[in-house]
């Protein structure tokens, strides 16, 4: 798949040896300190193109696709775990070759964290509470959910579906019902997505097959003590203090229905010092939504530092 508009960027792969070899694929542009952007779920590193184009020249800037996401292997569910352990163990491994092989230094990244992004890349900063020296989180967490173990309105169907019936195979492997509804107003932004860019988002989940990592990143949405991703969900949010001293920048689209002001209150609570900077009007996308104004405001971020 080629052609991406706005997206010309040097495909690499890392062949992960404790995964029987399946590859995972990733941006690695510029030079200098490394900024490492962590997407979630539908999306992949497409929707870092905007930051990575505007940092490049500055930094050392890498984006994977998690494994069954983006332009990266996309194992059967027998193949590969799709739990948040996994995940984060795959960053360790892909950072450990960047580190070790590919000349990026072990001090000094640059988390940028959207969705998802949040309690994988969080996870492994726990691990490596060294190598970080900034944060940048945008409509994300790493901690459980400020509302308990409500789903929020927009996921309490589809996760309901996706865990208990078959109709979730059904709707959000046979028809990508998830992804589709992602690129949507006013579901994932509220601004409308130029057609180009939208097919770009759905193009590397363009058969079933291609759609496991999509229903299970849903299905491992850890909301209560007993869900296999929680423990590590838990400790992550109970961790996340020894960071407070980071430079941080919190941005936030305000019209996220999922990731809402809750969430971002409970940031501001943990991070008291962070650069806040709230977008009336943006939705879970906020890159899509809002990017004339943060994708400049994340550099002069970086550069003031």
């Amino acid at each position: 798949m080629t052609g991406f508009p706005d997206y010309p960027f040097t495909s690499r792969w890392f062949a992960h040896p404790r995964r029987d070899g399946l590859r995972q694929h990733y941006l690695d542009e510029g030079a200098g300190q490394p900024v490492l952007f962590l997407h979630g779920n539908p999306s992949w590193s497409y929707l870092w193109r905007r930051p990575i184009l505007a940092l490049r020249d500055e930094f050392r800037c890498v984006a994977p696709d998690h494994i069954g996401m983006g332009l990266s292997d996309k194992p059967g569910a027998g193949r590969y775990p799709y739990d948040l352990a996994a995940r984060v163990d795959d960053l360790d491994a892909l950072t450990d070759h960047l580190v070790g092989d590919a000349g990026a230094p072990e001090q000094g990244w640059t988390l940028v964290l959207h969705d998802w992004g949040g309690p994988i890349g969080m996870a492994w900063a726990c691990r490596h509470p060294d190598r970080v020296a900034r944060l940048v989180l945008l409509n994300t967490a790493a901690f459980p959910n400020p509302h308990g173990e409500r789903v929020r309105p927009l996921l309490r169907l589809p996760y309901r579906v996706l865990r208990d019936t078959r109709l979730g195979t059904r709707l959000f492997l046979r028809h990508n019902l998830f992804a589709r509804g992602a690129t949507w107003r006013p579901l994932g932004v509220r601004r409308r997505m130029p057609a180009p860019v939208r097919s770009a988002f759905l193009a590397p989940y363009d058969r079933p097959e291609h759609r496991v990592a999509i229903q299970r990143f849903v299905q491992d949405i850890p909301l209560r003590p007993g869900d296999p991703s929680w423990r590590l969900l838990q400790a992550t949010g109970a961790s996340l203090g020894q960071f407070a001293d980071r430079p941080t920048l919190i941005a936030w689209g305000t019209d996220d229905p999922v990731f809402d002001r809750a969430v971002l209150d409970e940031w501001r609570r943990r991070f008291p010092a962070a650069r806040i900077r709230v977008y009336p009007g943006a939705g879970h996308y906020l890159l899509e939504d809002a990017h004339a104004d943060l994708v400049p405001a994340i550099r002069s971020f970086l550069l003031a530092l």
